[in-house]
């Protein structure tokens, strides 16, 4: 009931203000129309008495006024009659029947379709009878407007019609895709505004969409990328209680640390897709970082000095998380390198390991990528290729993989660079 009413609703507005609209407008035009018909009416009688008046002088002889009279009635072909003052007949000439005399003896009532009776200035009264009109025959403007604007209302109803159907497939898809159906999309064919809305409302969804398939997918994964280390500490706790060996203690240590290094990215992974810019931003030598990381993680690093505007903190992570990669998936040596190309800075990683399975280049950078072949108890690539990607989109960088010759696996962002 309530959409029916919305739609009729609608419907009843837009179509109800257009026949208003073409109302106002016949109305308007009609009263001008009879304005300038009034005026020139008019001014045609005007002329036309003035010549009637000229052609009946009152001292003319009653044989030439007899005269006038049957040549006006053959013109016309109708019937002519002058009447004194005081109401007595002076002339007649045509063939019509006459006229009944009104009760006044004054007033003549014509039973012709098209009377007229003009009073000349010495008081003489001249009827004339016709079967065609003697002027510009009356008729009323406001009919002919009133049916033109009755046509276009006929004619614009299946438009609007159209329209307001149009408009509440909208209505019914955002309905549809608000109570939780995610895939809908609407009709977005044509040009005009309405397919505009409808556009932008597929975009939006099928972002809005891929965004909450991304998080369920980081969420399962997550959950279970924390089984093993939480199997392994609940394992390690056991048997240090038992034992209280070193090596049992510091087992637990490592897992904690594993733990927390994969909350941290899953948190820094959710805060990277819920903002457009940076937080902080700052120019940052980028081979500085890259030697710093180096030297803690034991990667060789060559290159030149190139400044990037960026988050240190973020631009540290991406190039930890890269070095980790090649030496936790790759194999030594594994190398670091940074270069200056005109107006982009490249950073390049590579190990000497067995490379990524052909065809499969793009898919490490998804969370938790797992590459084929792998069992589940070899792990997978967990988040940090993919938070590479963000931390490299976030500083307007590309980041892609290549397959060097001599086998391994090089992975290069391209920056661009500050200016000095």
């Amino acid at each position: 009931m309530t959409r029916l009413r919305l739609r009729g609703s609608l419907f009843l507005k837009i179509y109800m203000t257009l026949l208003a609209s073409l109302a106002v407008v016949a109305v308007v035009s009609a009263v001008f129309v009879r304005l300038g018909q009034d005026e020139q009416d008019s001014g045609w009688r005007e002329r036309r008495d003035h010549f009637v008046a000229a052609m009946l002088p009152p001292d003319a002889p009653l044989a030439e006024t007899q005269l006038v009279l049957e040549r006006f009635a053959a013109a016309i072909e109708g019937e002519v009659f002058l009447v004194g003052p005081d109401g007595v007949p002076i002339a007649r000439a045509g063939h019509l029947p006459p006229p009944d005399r009104g009760r006044d003896g004054r007033r003549w009532r014509e039973r012709e379709d098209f009377p007229l009776e003009m009073r000349l200035p010495d008081g003489r009264l001249l009827v004339v009878r016709s079967r065609m009109p003697f002027g510009p025959v009356g008729r009323s403007p406001l009919l002919y407007m009133a049916l033109i604007a009755a046509a276009i209302g006929l004619a614009a109803y299946p438009v609007v019609r159209h329209l307001t159907r149009r408009l509440e497939r909208l209505r019914r898809g955002v309905e549809t895709w608000g109570g939780g159906k995610l895939s809908t999309r609407v009709d977005d064919s044509g040009s005009d505004e309405i397919a505009a809305v409808a556009q932008t409302f597929n975009k939006a969804a099928a972002q809005i969409e891929h965004m909450l398939e991304a998080h369920r997918a980081l969420l399962a994964n997550a959950s279970h990328e924390l089984r093993s280390p939480l199997a392994r500490l609940r394992m390690a706790i056991d048997l240090f209680e038992q034992t209280g060996d070193v090596r049992t203690r510091d087992e637990i240590v490592r897992n904690l640390a594993e733990l927390d290094s994969l909350v941290e990215e899953i948190l820094l992974a959710s805060r990277l897709d819920h903002v457009d810019g940076l937080d902080h931003k700052e120019p940052v030598d980028l081979l500085a970082v890259v030697a710093e990381e180096g030297v803690r993680s034991g990667v060789a690093v060559d290159g030149v000095s190139a400044t990037v505007a960026g988050d240190p903190r973020l631009l540290l992570r991406l190039v930890r998380n890269l070095m980790q990669n090649a030496l936790r998936h790759g194999a030594p040596p594994v190398e670091a390198r940074v270069e200056r190309d005109g107006n982009r800075v490249r950073l390049s990683v590579r190990d000497h390991g067995a490379g990524v399975p052909d065809g499969e280049g793009e898919r490490v950078f998804e969370a938790f990528y797992r590459p084929s072949g792998r069992s589940e108890s070899g792990g997978g690539w967990g988040l940090g290729l993919s938070l590479v990607r963000q931390i490299a989109h976030h500083h307007g960088a590309t980041v892609r993989h290549e397959s060097p010759a001599g086998g391994g696996a090089r992975f290069v962002v391209e920056f661009p660079a500050s200016p000095a």
